[in-house]
């Protein structure tokens, strides 16, 4: 049988949560890596990654249980971003930090336009690949544009926040300024992508409760879970940047 197969199907035997958490560590061992070997170079690749990714995952549900509605993925993908404008901004400066956002930002619009040309090609008889790809990248555009927005806002805001907090301590405190910004960072992404994708550029708006209760807050706890659970990695990030760090 397949290695991939068989270690897929090894996963789905496993408890949901755990196997979100062997994802959020693999999420955050790869920061360190991918800045060990290519510096803030790096961090520009797997921000990129991540927000690409992130849009394609946030297509499958799962179950958790502290939610009694279905719960979409992706959440570690985008909550991991944050970590790498921390990164960015602890030992790059916030001027790098911000050009990270728009590499995610650009990396997931062409990666939009491609796949979209791609599926504009006709499909020769013995294709079978044209609905699945038509399913995953053929974005609804409210999500779209919900998501890129919420992305942009978030982000800047990270960077901003993360800044604040750390000339307001005079450089004292690197859990408080991670945790802080990252936990309020995630608030405002979560409030923005889902006021506009459920309420405003939806056609059948959501009531405004149910928009609070399942998508901002529905997701919002691991968010928070996340931000602490990134800390330590905030720390070892010193110890994995590269020799030649300019």
């Amino acid at each position: 049988m397949d290695f991939f197969i068989i270690f897929t199907s090894y996963l789905g035997s496993l408890n949901t949560f755990v196997v979100w958490l062997i994802m959020l560590l693999f999420c955050f061992l790869s920061i360190l890596f991918f800045l060990k070997l290519f510096g803030y170079v790096g961090l520009y690749v797997y921000s990129a990654l991540a927000v690409i990714i992130g849009n394609i995952q946030v297509l499958k549900t799962v179950d958790f249980f502290y939610s009694p509605e279905p719960v979409a993925l992706g959440t570690v993908l985008f909550a991991s971003t944050f970590l790498c404008t921390d990164i960015l901004s602890e030992h790059f400066g916030k001027e790098k930090a911000r050009k990270n956002v728009l590499i995610g930002f650009a990396g997931f619009l062409f990666m939009t336009v491609i796949m979209l040309i791609t599926i504009g090609f006709k499909p020769s008889a013995n294709d079978w690949s044209q609905d699945s790809l038509a399913n995953v990248f053929t974005p609804m555009s409210r999500f779209f544009i919900a998501s890129m927005i919420a992305y942009l806002a978030s982000q800047y805001f990270d960077v901003w926040i993360y800044s604040t907090i750390k000339n307001i301590t005079k450089n004292r405190y690197l859990w408080l300024r991670n945790n802080l910004s990252t936990i309020l960072s995630s608030l405002v992404d979560n409030t923005i992508f889902s006021l506009l994708a459920w309420i405003i550029l939806n056609p059948n708006p959501e009531t405004l409760y149910n928009v609070i209760m399942i998508y901002i807050f529905g997701t919002y706890v691991l968010r928070i879970f996340i931000a602490f659970v990134d800390t330590p990695f905030m720390y070892f990030s010193k110890l994995f940047l590269p020799k030649n760090n300019d």
